[in-house]
């Protein structure tokens, strides 16, 4: 493995929940995650974990406490980790993919 080169290519799928696959690479404490939800994808609860990312496809609308955002292709999105930020996303189109960057 090359040390400055995440070759998602030859990394497996895993699919820890419904409606989300995922490809993941750690570093230390950091990781990288290539992300796909499809429309089945339903969060359940509040998620209070960071997220720094990409979206590379499809549409997203996440909601913060009443506040609903929506991402789409090429949107950035910092989220800090705490109550504070607690979120939850919703897929508004077939399938949306994107890149994270989190502590692992």
């Amino acid at each position: 493995m090359n040390t400055y080169k995440v070759d998602f290519g030859s990394t497996p799928w895993d699919s820890p929940a419904p409606g989300v696959r995922v490809k993941i690479h750690k570093l230390e404490a950091r990781q990288l995650r290539l992300v796909e939800f499809s429309s089945e994808f339903v969060e359940h609860d509040w998620c209070r974990r960071g997220h720094i990312g990409y979206v590379l496809e499809g549409q997203l609308q996440i909601e913060f406490q009443g506040r609903q955002v929506t991402f789409g292709p090429g949107d950035g999105l910092f989220i800090p980790a705490g109550d504070d930020h607690r979120h939850k996303a919703k897929v508004l189109t077939g399938a949306v993919r994107l890149i994270l960057v989190e502590d692992a």
